[in-house]
């Protein structure tokens, strides 16, 4: 399995704050460790890793998770609770 995070960087280069709050939860949870993979959508480069994968997902929020099982099958999350 591999769970990829995508957080946001706005267009003013401050981190957004929802995935902030994320990140600080899942390591107050002791899960930051089954982040596999940190993607950032930096709304300053259409190119950044995340920006494309929110593209090819269909997501326009952040954070969102990408959740790939052993079979190849992937979901995406938009919301913490359910992922872990």
């Amino acid at each position: 399995m591999k769970n990829t995070l995508v957080k946001k960087i706005l267009a003013d280069g401050q981190p957004c704050k929802k995935c902030n709050e994320v990140l600080e939860r899942l390591a107050a949870a002791s899960l930051i460790d089954r982040i596999d993979h940190v993607a950032v959508a930096d709304e300053r480069d259409p190119q950044s890793e995340g920006i494309l994968l929110a593209a090819e997902h269909g997501v326009n929020v952040a954070p969102f998770f990408i959740v790939e099982d052993d079979e190849g099958n992937t979901k995406i999350y938009t919301i913490l609770l359910p992922v872990f």
